[in-house]
């Protein structure tokens, strides 16, 4: 069972944050682990351009640095977007 605890990103960095969640009761603190699912861009008439979707773990920090959340994976990504607003920020313009 995933459960939030808490996430600090915010402007100008939404996605670099603290994502700290109990996976069957254990606490796990992990950094830098998400990828937004919106994109910021500017467009043919320089107008800059931010869009927001679901957030998405990172799959090799996942694999490398946390190996024994992965079976998890599908469960923090649900849990995320429902406790974290929908990023892109828009802070990489």
């Amino acid at each position: 069972m995933v459960e939030f605890v808490s996430y600090n990103g915010k402007y100008p960095n939404l996605c670099g944050g603290l994502l700290i969640i109990k996976v069957n009761g254990k606490k796990h603190e992990l950094r830098f682990c998400l990828s937004s699912g919106g994109n910021c861009y500017i467009d043919n008439n320089n107008k800059e351009i931010v869009t927001q979707g679901d957030w998405r773990i990172n799959k090799r920090m996942l694999e490398f640095y946390y190996p024994e959340l992965m079976p998890f994976k599908k469960a923090i990504e649900d849990v995320i977007n429902k406790n974290i607003e929908k990023g892109c920020c828009g802070g990489c313009l």
